[in-house]
């Protein structure tokens, strides 16, 4: 379910706007400079589904996005669970806790999610808007935009990345705990 939570920076229980309505969604996060946009998703598209094919698939989206050739590099990050690997909760906790903690990116972060889900925490002057993308979701955050993203306790994404250099998802820390005060995206998603 994609989502929109808007709270206070200082109180994650001042909760000043929750909805799943794609319309208010990108209007809301429109409103503060970032963009989000639906895309169709792919028939048939599966685990099995090559990034190759995905790519091609897409290929005309993508183009429209990067018209004006900014985009040198466009990659597809995966992660499924896989129980029957025995390092494989490591290698969750490992992929969750990379980007956590509250961050910048020299650069706008571009990501199209084909499956699954995770959720951008926007740090935007005195609100964090918790922004859960599922299959279907474009969302470009601006460069220099303080943010963290979790991926959940089970993360499960296919998702196309757009950078202009090949080092454009290292992150910038701001150093401030302020992620560990918020619902995570288990929490956004669970049952009322």
């Amino acid at each position: 379910m994609t989502l929109l939570q808007i709270m206070s920076d200082s109180d994650a229980g001042e909760v000043v706007l929750r909805t799943g309505d794609d319309a208010v969604i990108a209007a809301e996060l429109g409103k503060r400079g970032i963009t989000f946009e639906r895309w169709p998703l792919l028939e048939g598209f599966s685990a099995a589904t090559t990034t190759e094919e995905l790519l091609a698939e897409y290929q005309g989206r993508i183009d429209e996005l990067n018209a004006d050739g900014r985009y040198k590099f466009i990659d597809v990050a995966r992660i499924h669970p896989d129980d029957s690997d025995p390092e494989w909760p490591a290698k969750a906790v490992a992929a969750r806790t990379k980007f956590l903690d509250e961050h910048r990116h020299a650069e706008d972060e571009v990501r199209f999610f084909a499956a699954g889900a995770g959720c951008f925490y926007l740090h935007l002057g005195n609100e964090v808007l918790a922004t859960v993308c599922t299959a279907g979701d474009l969302v470009s955050v601006p460069a220099g935009t303080l943010h963290w993203f979790d991926m959940g306790t089970r993360p499960e994404f296919v998702a196309v990345r757009f950078f202009e250099e090949e080092d454009g998802w290292i992150g910038d820390f701001s150093g401030d705990k302020i992620s560990a005060g918020f619902p995570t995206l288990d929490e956004l998603l669970a049952p009322a």
